[in-house]
């Protein structure tokens, strides 16, 4: 990861029910990176160029299943990670046409272009203000209560639990959640346990420590999200797994 350059903030208190994270990387090098991107539960929104493509602006939406990329020599790119209630109130878009996929986005989108990619503390000032200046007077409690013990609970908790504790049918909370990110309220919440055990593998621990049924689920849970078995993914040859090796240095 030495020509491999990431930083990542997390929003002000007032932000974190719709942003996980303000971040940019940089792929210092004059070779092509190949890696290997993991499903997270972000949808992030970035700001990017290359030596030999133009300033661009992506939505990414969310994934389920692993994905070769190359990130190209000289990639610099800036991004805001949304959760997604983000990208309901903030973006006041749908994301199910672009599962494990993604949309360019107007160049000016949000008045940010080239030059605001020559300082990251600029930036994320200027996101910050952007984020405060459309930030909804009101959301949908459900809502909110919803993603709140999804998170608490690293996607540990059942949609028949849920659907009591916040008074919405496990039909709707589905039917809403299909409508707008494109899968199941059950499928995002393996998503995030994934996630929540990368950060146990990161630190080497290869056994289930959250509500996997045994070792063997463990293991076919990770390998469908990582497209590798957990002893391989701490191996993480040539740094492939971003999402890993961020985790490893923090």
């Amino acid at each position: 990861m030495n020509n491999f350059y990431y930083k990542a903030l997390e929003p002000d208190q007032s932000l974190t029910d719709f942003v996980e994270n303000i971040g940019m990387f940089h792929n210092k090098s004059d070779k092509d990176m190949e890696v290997v991107l993991m499903p997270d539960g972000r949808i992030d929104l970035f700001f990017m160029k290359t030596e030999s493509e133009p300033f661009q602006v992506a939505l990414i939406g969310l994934e389920n299943v692993p994905e070769q990329q190359v990130i190209q020599a000289n990639t610099l790119a800036y991004k805001i990670s949304f959760k997604p209630l983000g990208v309901e109130y903030l973006l006041q878009t749908s994301i199910a046409d672009i599962l494990n996929s993604a949309k360019v986005l107007p160049q000016n989108f949000w008045e940010v272009n080239d030059d605001d990619l020559k300082n990251f503390d600029a930036f994320h000032k200027k996101i910050t203000e952007k984020i405060n200046e459309i930030l909804p007077d009101k959301i949908d409690e459900r809502k909110r209560k919803l993603f709140k013990l999804v998170y608490e609970s690293n996607g540990e908790i059942k949609v028949q639990e849920l659907s009591e504790e916040i008074n919405w049918s496990s039909r709707e909370i589905n039917r809403y959640f299909n409508k707008q990110f494109g899968l199941s309220l059950n499928a995002f919440c393996k998503i995030l346990r994934f996630k929540a055990s990368l950060e146990h593998i990161a630190k080497g621990r290869l056994f289930p420590e959250l509500n996997f049924t045994d070792q063997n689920h463990f293991i076919k849970e990770i390998k469908k999200f990582s497209g590798v078995v957990p002893s391989e993914l701490l191996k993480n040859t040539n740094d492939r797994f971003i999402l890993l090796s961020v985790l490893k240095a923090q």
